[in-house]
């Protein structure tokens, strides 16, 4: 009989087409640059990393969790047994009833699918993805049919009987259907892609130490020994960042594919929310142009503000900037990491933002705006401002802060940071070197063999600079002894704990890095600071996106303020989806023009707390959320409202 044969040829035909279509796809992946990565361990690593690590950043949304896990679940349970039932005919109730029940599950998530499909936020791309639902309805249900009589709930031939071949006929057209989203699309192209890129991604990830609960947030750094060498068998010299998809890492491109499309990172995005022409979830959809080559008129979800869609053209041989993605898009963004926290794909957005900006200022010099001035002050007096470096220590003149070069050894190491430079900042230094004396602590400074920590260089894209000051600051380092460096600045504090390891210097090796508040907390709970309750009105607390979200420090500063009997009202966008000020990334210094000011947003959460005194843990987060044009809350940094509150010294 026709139909006999017919079913498990549809089956090998699309299972063989996919395949082709997953070598197809992998050239292209294949075309960007070499990263170490271990094959083997990843692929075993991939199904707990599906399950435990991308399902935790799925489960944020219950609805959706439950969902994905049926479908999903369903799906890759139901394709196995297809095989077995359909494909190569095993006779076996077990594996068949085993089919129907997998393929019910699918069938259950699907109609979820359809539900939340039938009004989806704005954040979702429509199009292709519109169609899904009833294409997942579509696999599950004739699979669900086809498999009744192998299940023996239906009579054997019971699909082949004259008077069931409209059945038939339709059952087909649908498997067809399904199967060609399913399996055909999974690996050409289409909604469904998502799921082989997105495992593969998850295998062989460039940051694997986020996996298991790991937190991976430093830039890589650039091998600055390429820009003389040349690709073998060509007359391309290599360049410094990313100027072509090509450039990018294997495994970048084959992330830039695993994106579902969902617009988490688009709904987090500040840049996005403020109107300027950023949207992560769009940018990684043009990467994908990029890999794949073509334009974006079948783009279905948002564009970037004030830009339409459909101008966007690249490949992987063409310079992103010259038609894909405008530079003004990279510079919106504030490097914030709210779009990676928020990638149920786990893809790194800010990664690829900055390789490309790294292309744009080491390669062409093209920073914007104030960007070319700060990175010449750098260069010139090793702190973006270009103050004098012997004026580092101006603001302690009163305070007689020992000296590393003078007592070789301490306890703790203040970094300073050059709020040392900044009259508001200064303020917030000098409350925390009150709390240290008062807390007896054995500390010191480096005083102007402190430079610059190289922050704002690399997110501007200078990694030559960065590096030049991270391994000067690393041989200064080298030269003394202490146990603790502690600092008031979490983009320094970001740095020195996750970025200079990179540089091959053993200086900070034992060596704690931590952020003032939470030194502090150790502190008032070790007894050494008396505090007097605070009686000053309702408090919030603002997270630092490079203490939050890049280094996972949430409970200390509010431990903090809990120990003044202050109740914390929280924010709407707090803990790790915290909204940035806007003053991360060099974003204050490129000043990309949007529809409003982020740190204008934030305030506004600020008010809807009723808050009196917004707790802050950055200096340029108090100098964001102090620009916003009064009347609004008091801001202070939680080592001034401390220092506000000592009563005396305890030794």
């Amino acid at each position: 009989m026709f139909f006999e044969w017919l079913h498990p040829v549809l089956i090998a035909t699309a299972l063989a087409l996919a395949v082709i279509g997953a070598v197809r796809r992998a050239n292209l992946w294949r075309a960007g640059q070499p990263d170490q990565v271990n094959l083997i361990a990843g692929l075993k690593a991939m199904p707990k990393r599906y399950l435990h690590d991308l399902h935790d950043v799925v489960e944020r949304d219950k609805y959706m969790s439950k969902t994905h896990a049926a479908t999903g679940g369903g799906f890759v349970l139901s394709a196995l047994l297809i095989i077995l039932v359909h494909m190569l005919d095993i006779d076996s109730k077990i594996l068949a009833w085993a089919l129907l029940a997998s393929s019910a599950l699918m069938f259950v998530g699907a109609i979820f699918v359809f539900k939340r499909r039938l009004n989806p936020p704005s954040r979702i791309s429509k199009g292709p993805w519109m169609r899904l639902p009833k294409s997942l309805l579509a696999f599950a249900g004739s699979f669900f049919i086809l498999t009744l009589p192998a299940a023996g709930v239906l009579p054997e031939g019971f699909l082949l009987q004259a008077g069931n071949v409209l059945l038939t006929v339709v059952l087909t057209a649908l498997i067809i259907w399904g199967m060609g989203e399913m399996f055909f699309g999974m690996s050409w192209g289409g909604p469904m892609k998502h799921a082989f890129a997105g495992a593969l991604h998850l295998a062989f990830h460039r940051r694997q130490e986020r996996f298991g609960g790991g937190r991976s947030t430093g830039l890589k750094p650039v091998d600055l020994s390429v820009v003389q060498e040349f690709n073998p068998g060509t007359s391309e010299q290599q360049v410094l960042g990313v100027s072509k998809p090509k450039d990018f890492k294997w495994n970048q491109l084959l992330g830039f594919d695993a994106c579902v499309q969902c617009g988490r990172c688009e709904a987090m995005c500040p840049a996005f929310a403020a109107g300027q022409p950023l949207n992560p979830k769009k940018l990684i959809q043009d990467m994908v142009i990029g890999l794949a080559g073509g334009d974006d008129s079948k783009y279905a979800g948002s564009p970037y503000p004030g830009k339409e869609v459909g101008n966007a053209k690249g490949g992987p041989e063409q310079v992103i900037t010259e038609g894909l993605v405008s530079a003004e898009t990279l510079w919106s963004c504030t490097t914030c990491r709210a779009c990676v926290e928020e990638c149920p794909m786990m893809i790194e957005h800010v990664d690829a933002i900055v390789d490309m900006r790294r292309f744009l200022t080491m390669e062409k010099g093209d920073t914007p705006n104030k960007g070319a001035e700060i990175l010449d002050n750098i260069i010139a007096t090793d702190n973006p401002n270009g103050y004098s470096p012997a004026s580092r220590t101006n603001w302690a003149a009163d305070q007689n802060l020992p000296l590393m070069r003078d007592v070789q050894q301490a306890e703790v190491l203040f970094w300073v940071s050059d709020g040392a430079f900044d009259m508001r900042s200064q303020r917030i230094l000098r409350s925390f070197v009150k709390l240290l004396k008062a807390a007896n602590v054995d500390f010191a400074v480096l005083g102007d063999e402190e430079l610059d920590s190289g922050d704002v260089a690399r997110r501007l894209g200078d990694d030559a600079a960065f590096q030049n000051l991270a391994k000067r600051n690393l041989e200064t380092l080298s030269k003394y002894k202490f146990s603790k460096i502690v600092t008031t600045d979490p983009h320094a504090y970001h740095c020195l704990r996750n970025e200079y390891q990179d540089l091959g210097s053993d200086a900070l090796n034992g060596v704690d890095v931590l952020h003032h508040t939470t030194y502090l907390n150790e502190l008032v709970k070790q007894g050494k600071l008396k505090l007097d309750s605070f009686n000053g009105g309702t408090v919030t607390y603002h997270d630092p996106c490079y203490l939050g979200r890049y280094n996972g420090e949430y409970e200390a500063p509010r431990e903090l303020l809990r120990s003044l009997g202050i109740q914390v009202a929280e924010m709407e966008r707090s803990g790790f989806r915290s909204r940035c000020c806007g003053g991360g990334g060099g974003a204050p210094i490129t000043d990309i023009p949007g529809e409003r000011r982020i740190a204008d947003m934030r305030m506004e959460d600020v008010n809807s707390t009723g808050a009196e005194l917004v707790a802050v843990g950055c200096q340029q987060c108090t100098a964001m959320l102090e620009g916003v044009v009064e009347p609004r809350p008091e801001v202070k940094d939680i080592a001034e409202i401390l220092a506000g509150q000592l009563i005396e010294e305890v030794h």
